[in-house]
């Protein structure tokens, strides 16, 4: 990566692009950053890797406010996205052809989900980090993807707690329920769980569920619903089984929207 970053010329677009990552490994909070921006900004148009999707190449997942696209063609990310926003939503593994895609179909600004890494895209930066950090070491030895020291390539370095916060709200909480997620660092939900969890079953980050497991589970916990996340929500609704749902949104700092709508106006 390093050596990427040294040598590899990045291209310029005709429109602005706002890229949301970070340097850790995980989950850090760059999907419902996202869909805060794109609350924002309506009119951007959202690319997304769609990471565990069962498709390959550009997938066009919004257009003009119709889903057009599964969640095994999506991926769960860009699928609870599509559940959530007005925006225009493209997913592909080649974010610089998904952007041409974009601008052809008529773009003007457009928000790239985990672009930090996309080092090939001239882009405003956007790098999330979360409260706790547990060593500053790449991947293995700690959770970075790159160099700690990589990140003062970014234009606006976020902190969690300080630049912006989690806020958590739940829908059809039951007196009992077992916890079912599959996403990054599910530790980090523990200490936004309401009463009433008896059990949880955690899988994979972007893991498919299976209806009859999900059935078994709920038999043999005792439990009245799945309390899962809304990403992991887009994936279980088709079952028809009994939802508990957590909500995980993000409160911004207003100086972070002054900070990307000076760049889209100087653009």
């Amino acid at each position: 990566m390093r050596l990427r970053r040294s040598f590899t010329k990045k291209e310029k677009f005709v429109v602005p692009i706002i890229s949301i990552g970070n340097l850790i490994v995980g989950g850090s909070g760059k999907t419902p950053f996202v869909i805060a921006l794109a609350t924002k900004y309506p009119h951007a148009t959202i690319i997304s890797r769609g990471y565990g999707r069962k498709s390959k190449g550009v997938v066009e997942v919004v257009r003009e406010q119709k889903i057009i696209a599964t969640v095994e063609e999506s991926g769960d990310e860009a699928m609870l996205m599509a559940n959530l926003l007005p925006n225009n939503i493209i997913v592909s593994e080649d974010r610089k052809k998904a952007i041409d895609y974009a601008i052809s179909s008529g773009a003007r600004l457009i928000l790239l989900d985990d672009g930090f890494n996309r080092v090939g895209i001239k882009k405003f930066e956007i790098l999330l980090e979360p409260q706790y950090i547990p060593n500053r070491l790449p991947f293995p030895a700690g959770p970075f993807r790159e160099f700690s020291f990589t990140k003062k390539e970014a234009d606006l370095i976020l902190q969690e707690g300080e630049d912006f916060s989690r806020v958590v709200s739940f829908s059809n909480l039951r007196e009992k329920m077992i916890l079912v997620t599959a996403i990054a660092n599910p530790q980090r939900l523990n200490k936004y769980l309401p009463k009433g969890v008896i059990a949880k079953k955690i899988f994979p980050d972007h893991a498919y569920f299976d209806e009859e497991v999900m059935v078994d589970l709920l038999r043999n916990s005792g439990a009245d619903t799945l309390l899962v996340t809304q990403k992991d929500a887009v994936k279980l609704t088709p079952f028809m089984l009994p939802l508990s749902i957590m909500r995980l949104e993000l409160d911004i700092d207003a100086s972070v929207f002054e900070s990307i709508d000076k760049y889209i106006n100087n653009h």
